[in-house]
């Protein structure tokens, strides 16, 4: 379980994230949403120990984030970053083989190597095992990242899984099944917070929403609790209309569009 406790975050004078509490729990995926420059990912990298908090406690598992050593925090928790640079010619299978890097002190085992080849081929990339991974396209790079991250972690008890807009760069169908793969975790006892940028997708795949503006909560609960007319109007300034999805019990967001016409 993650718990956020009234966390705070400021670069010289500038507040970007002010008073923040939530708890993620084991079976759980909450999707943090909000406007550009809200404070998701200044969140996120403190909920990994990527930034240190100025005030309040992040704990996983009910200990303090500060208490674990790198490895101990590399053995429960594995964070798939917006950005992620690789600029040498590693395989494809040799990167995804990083993420048990934990997992062992010299060699990887059998089950190692079993792991990476079962994660790759659950995001649909085994047949790219072989390629360099630079040769990939955006997309398939995001794909066999993922691969990497759920390596990590994938037979860690109450693992947490953290994914920072890992939507960007795919295609409609992987989009769903990159969410799909996170919510399996999560039925196996898994913790996913994820960043999202797309209000259909946290509806539709996140059991609870945290809604970010100007770095404090604007709101926090079901997706049919934080998804609302006025909700959006106030943190993203845009006029919607809500409509049920034809299956599932959620909310989905439609813009207004005249109130773009004054734009062509």
């Amino acid at each position: 379980m993650l718990e956020v406790r009234n966390i705070s975050y400021q670069i010289r004078n500038r507040k970007l994230l002010d008073g923040v509490s939530f708890q993620a729990k084991a079976g759980e995926l909450l999707a943090i949403v909000g406007a550009n420059g809200a404070g998701k990912s200044t969140l996120l990298k403190l909920c990994t120990r990527e930034l240190t908090t100025l005030s309040g406690e992040v704990r996983l598992d009910k200990k303090s984030l500060t208490a674990y050593s790198d490895k101990e925090l590399a053995l429960v928790r594995a964070v798939l970053p917006q950005q992620n640079s690789v600029v040498f010619p590693f395989l494809v299978s040799e990167l995804v083989l990083m993420g048990r890097y934990p997992h062992f002190d010299f060699h990887p085992s059998d089950h190692d190597y079993y792991v990476a080849e079962t994660a790759l081929k659950k995001v649909g990339m085994w047949e790219f095992a072989s390629r360099v991974f630079t040769t990939l396209s955006g997309g398939e790079q995001q794909r066999v990242q993922l691969a990497r991250v759920l390596a990590q972690i994938w037979d860690v008890p109450k693992g947490i899984l953290f994914l920072d807009e890992p939507t960007t760069g795919l295609d409609l169908l992987h989009q769903h099944q990159m969410l799909e793969l996170a919510r399996e975790f999560t039925q196996k006892g898994f913790c996913a917070v994820v960043i999202l940028h797309d209000l259909n997708l946290a509806a539709q795949y996140a059991d609870q929403i945290v809604m970010l503006r100007s770095g404090r909560i604007e709101a926090i609960g079901r997706p049919q609790e934080v998804i609302t007319v006025e909700t959006i109007k106030h943190v993203f300034n845009l006029n919607v209309w809500l409509v049920e999805h034809p299956e599932l019990d959620c909310p989905m967001v439609i813009p207004q569009q005249h109130q773009f016409s004054n734009r062509h």
